[in-house]
């Protein structure tokens, strides 16, 4: 045997030793850094795991594999890297790419299921391992796949675990059995502390990952917060007080405009909950706001406190039916800016004439004589307790429905 069949042998034996330690893993409590670890001490290659953004998740061996994420990002941009990573997520096998002259770099998938969940790298000298480092990149990234499977599958059942509590507090409205604590402690509630549940809504139809980019944003402001995502929507418990919490709804709604633009998003607020058995009054407080906020054809960040007497004028069904309310008690009031403007300063400072010049600029003999006008053509009496609930109610309903489109 001559010295090239004697070196091809003991590569093929190391080979196999290595493909058997790896093997042994699976069954031990291992994990994917004691993959790498193995790989880089047979091979004595730099070896990392690269997540999808190609960030390290693990690392090890020689030179300084965690900049090896760094290397492959800094050309992330460059067709020949596009086009290798496509071909490896569309073949499913590895492939070596030419280093510098002293190096090659070995990129192999991690399949878990269906999905390419993350690539292995070893970068070694270029004269080094040939077909073997690509055939143990192979093996190990097939490990690695394993491992981040497992892991996945333990994270989805704690997700739904998490959810099914969430639930159950949102739910749990009027419970006297104290499951509503339990459930609460699980999941962190501090009680006696300020909490608002926040709910934030998308459209129908919304891309999937914009739930999880919400969920990931309110988890970053709000660490403490539980938080949870829905079918359409995502609902937090944000220990915070009101204004707290509206900066928190309107950091993550500006961040997710930014990142998915033309995504229309309304946060609505709860009133404060201090126990367990409050989450759920919140939460439907949160909904009603977010529901009147849409139906106005609103978005933003409203807390229920902000929809006053529309929280009662739009339990109407049919918005049409408030317009024309409004419509007959106003007539054509509305299309007179100087005059519907007056009127609704004038209901703003509570009827003074004084106080509405000072907010309009004008003369108060200016207000005092737009409002007889109002008078005239309304054919209301501003001084009668019942027409000017009947002219300040139609006023609300414009300013929450609009007029007929």
């Amino acid at each position: 045997m001559d010295r090239a069949e004697q070196r091809e042998t003991l590569l093929l034996r190391e080979l196999v030793a290595v493909y058997s330690h790896l093997s042994g893993l699976v069954a031990q409590n291992a994990d994917v850094s004691a993959v790498v670890r193995l790989v880089a001490r047979h091979t004595g290659a730099g070896v990392a795991l690269l997540g999808r953004s190609l960030e390290v998740l693990a690392a090890a061996g020689a030179g300084e594999p965690q900049r090896i994420g760094d290397r492959l990002r800094a050309a992330a941009g460059t067709p020949r890297l596009t086009r290798v990573l496509a071909a490896i997520e569309a073949n499913r096998r590895p492939l070596t790419l030419p280093g510098d002259g002293h190096d090659a770099v070995v990129v192999a998938p991690v399949v878990v299921g269906e999905q390419v969940s993350a690539y292995l790298v070893t970068i070694t000298a270029a004269t080094d391992g040939g077909d073997a480092g690509l055939l143990l990149t192979e093996h190990a990234a097939t490990i690695c796949g394993i491992f981040l499977g497992r892991q996945w599958v333990v994270a989805a059942a704690a997700g739904r675990a998490r959810l099914d509590l969430v639930e159950g507090l949102l739910l749990s409205r009027d419970r006297e059995d104290g499951e509503a604590d339990r459930w609460a402690q699980h999941l962190g509630f501090q009680r006696d502390r300020a909490h608002h549940v926040a709910a934030v809504a998308v459209p129908a139809g919304t891309d999937a990952r914009v739930l999880g980019a919400i969920e990931h944003e309110l988890s970053l402001r709000a660490p403490d917060a539980i938080v949870a995502a829905r079918e359409r929507e995502v609902v937090a418990v944000v220990p915070a007080d009101l204004a707290a919490a509206r900066r928190i709804g309107a950091e993550c709604a500006e961040e997710i405009a930014r990142r998915h633009p033309g995504t229309p998003l309304v946060v609505g607020l709860g009133r404060d909950c201090r126990l367990p058995a409050d989450i759920a009054r919140s939460y439907d407080q949160a909904r009603s706001a977010v529901d009147t906020t849409s139906r106005m054809g609103r978005t933003g960040v409203v807390a229920f406190e902000d929809l006053g007497i529309a929280r009662l004028l739009l339990q109407v069904p049919d918005l049409d039916e408030l317009r024309s309310f409004a419509a007959d008690v106003l007539g054509p009031l509305p299309a007179d800016r100087p005059l519907f403007g007056t009127l609704t300063a004038w209901f703003a400072c509570n009827g003074s004439p004084q106080r509405t010049s000072r907010e309009l600029h004008v003369h108060p003999n200016t207000v005092a004589y737009r409002v007889r006008r109002v008078e005239e053509v309304t054919g209301m009496r501003l001084d009668q307790p019942r027409d000017r609930l009947m002219v300040q109610v139609a006023c609300e309903i414009l300013a929450s429905v609009g007029t007929s489109t």
